[in-house]
């Protein structure tokens, strides 16, 4: 290859260079989306996610009111591994508090138990877990007995000194799921998270498809109007969406061995809430993205805090509040908790009345969005 051509095949190398860094920075979403994901990344796994949850919620059943009994609950507020949320002196409470995912454990301090340890009895102290989520159940399990020795070491040192070994015996009850098994906690989220990542994909490249193909304005130009245009479009997936739910609570229950024990009509119908809510979603993100690439790297974009922030992959309540704050505006999120209780726990909707409403309220802000967001598109 001569000067001339060397020279030349740089000049060329060059400008095609230039050229395609202009035509990056005049996308911007594509732009955003290579600088802001490693960033969401870093911030999500580095200050999000936390594998040994702390400040779980957790309740007190107290069968009796005495020294040692305070004494475990002021170690209970002291500890950064447990948030003691109630007290309670019913067992019906502390049964309704776990169904509904108010905390995730119950320590049961039985009638009895400060008689017991001071004659040296090694009476029990029960804890109930709710263990649809197994790691945020054993880490904090594994803690507890330290914690509880700690307090009564202290309220005995008095009269007969540090004891060699705990005086009591912890019997856990691990609720809802007995043997630990992720399955049990890993299909009925991923019930959620496929249905989020296919629908957001398949609406939201229902309108860029139309633009980049030119149909759009063939559409506009019969009878028919905008609303009609985003219902239509809509309306199929919905049915997509649902017997994709059908399929996955199917293979959940025969494949996977996942019970069923709460209601099926009750769960179709979150379902199918849930699947319009993303749908919604999705079709605000073909609005506002300029073609394809754009609508899936939103998508994507999207997705991301979802499976890392709706209690899918990691404990939600031990994650950090800002994280939960934003995890709590996710419809994942509630989809989630109301999927799990309602399959492992048997729970009706009567105790799941936050979640529900959760999911609702934010339908209705996505299909509002959407509407607005279709109209000023067309504008």
């Amino acid at each position: 290859m001569t000067g001339n051509g060397i020279s030349g095949f740089f000049r060329r190398s060059w400008a095609m260079t230039v050229k395609e860094f202009i035509q990056m920075t005049r996308d911007r979403v594509t732009l955003a989306t290579m600088v802001m994901l490693p960033v969401m990344q870093l911030f999500l796994f580095g200050f999000a996610i936390n594998t040994t949850p702390h400040h779980l919620p957790t309740a007190v059943l107290m069968r009796e009111n005495t020294d040692i009994s305070r004494s475990i609950i002021a170690a209970l507020e002291n500890t950064d591994f447990f948030d003691l949320r109630q007290t309670v002196t019913r067992a019906t409470d502390m049964d309704r508090l776990l169904e509904a995912g108010e905390v995730l454990f119950v320590v049961e301090i039985p009638e009895g138990f400060e008689r017991s340890v001071r004659r040296g009895e090694n009476p029990a102290l029960l804890v109930a877990a709710d263990a649809t989520d197994p790691v945020a159940a054993s880490s904090a399990l594994g803690a507890l007995s330290g914690i509880v020795s700690h307090a009564l070491a202290g309220n005995r040192a008095t009269e007969i000194g540090e004891p060699r070994e705990p005086p009591f015996t912890i019997i856990q009850h691990r609720r809802y799921n007995p043997a630990g098994s992720s399955t049990l906690n890993i299909v009925p989220g991923l019930l959620g998270t496929i249905l989020t990542m296919t629908l957001l994909i398949f609406t939201a490249l229902a309108v860029t498809r139309e633009i980049e193909r030119g149909t759009m304005e063939n559409l506009l130009s019969m009878p028919i109007k905008p609303m009609e245009i985003m219902l239509g479009k809509i309306a199929p997936y919905v049915l997509v969406g649902l017997l994709q739910a059908i399929i996955i609570i199917v293979a959940g229950l025969f494949v996977f061995h996942v019970p069923l024990l709460g209601s099926p009509v009750a769960l179709v119908l979150l379902s199918l809430l849930f699947v319009i809510c993303n749908l919604s979603l999705g079709y605000t993100f073909s609005t506002i993205a300029s073609n394809q690439l754009q609508a899936v790297q939103m998508t994507m974009m999207f997705f991301l805090p979802n499976i890392l922030l709706s209690g899918f992959m990691f404990p939600f309540s031990g994650m950090p509040d800002w994280a939960q704050w934003i995890g709590e505006a996710l419809p994942l999120t509630h989809y989630i908790r109301l999927v799990r209780a309602i399959m492992l726990k048997g729970a009706p909707l009567s105790v799941l009345s936050y979640d529900t409403l959760a999911l609702a309220i934010l339908t209705a802000i996505t299909i509002t969005i959407a509407i607005r967001r279709f109209r000023r598109t067309l504008d």
